[in-house]
């Protein structure tokens, strides 16, 4: 899969995909913004097969009905229940910690349309895993994405957000008017 989607993202579309995680990294919870279309997916998909890292996703299991399910779990989709979110977090948490090798995508923004805040759940599974948080990126603009810093989080949330937005500040979505980075200062723009 990697040679195909190397010879579609790269040659074909033009995309330059760049970074590794370090080997000796081997459960992480990877965060991908900006994420504003359905196309952050795709491009996304495909730079992880470029850079050989196998991912998982957590998508409503609603999805998982026949014929979609199938291919859902082969891109990566783990199945989940629609429940509160202090379950969803335990069901994450036993992810990690029944995989040797466990590399969890979110989108911190949680969804394409303009959001205020960043949703803070990848953050609490990164502490409570005592995992980092790899920021991967996507960059319409220079038709580039792949793999950034490996951030340790250091249980200071706020000064935490600040250094992972900034990172995540010069980064150009598909649709800018929907990334709140581009529309907004970074104070207060995180739940």
């Amino acid at each position: 899969m990697q040679k195909i989607a190397q010879f579609v993202l790269c040659r074909l579309l033009h995309w330059e995909i760049t970074g590794k995680i370090p080997e000796t990294v081997k459960k992480a919870v990877i965060i991908v913004a900006p994420h504003t279309s359905l196309w952050d997916f795709v491009y996304g998909r495909l730079a992880f097969w470029v850079l050989n890292i196998d991912v998982r996703f957590m998508i409503s299991e609603k999805y998982f009905k026949w014929p979609l399910g199938w291919l859902l779990t082969i891109l990566g989709g783990q199945k989940v229940k629609q429940t509160r979110p202090t379950k969803l977090l335990k069901e994450i948490f036993n992810n990690f910690k029944k995989n040797e090798s466990y590399f969890l995508v979110i989108t911190p923004e949680g969804t394409r349309k303009l959001v205020k805040n960043w949703k803070k759940g990848f953050y609490q599974i990164a502490m409570e895993n005592k995992i980092p948080i790899v920021m991967a990126f996507i960059d319409y603009k220079f038709k580039k994405g792949g793999i950034g810093p490996v951030f340790y989080p250091t249980g200071n949330f706020d000064a935490d957000m600040k250094v992972m937005k900034d990172f995540y500040l010069p980064f150009h979505a598909r649709h800018p008017e929907r990334y709140n980075l581009s529309n907004m200062n970074l104070k207060n723009t995180y739940k």
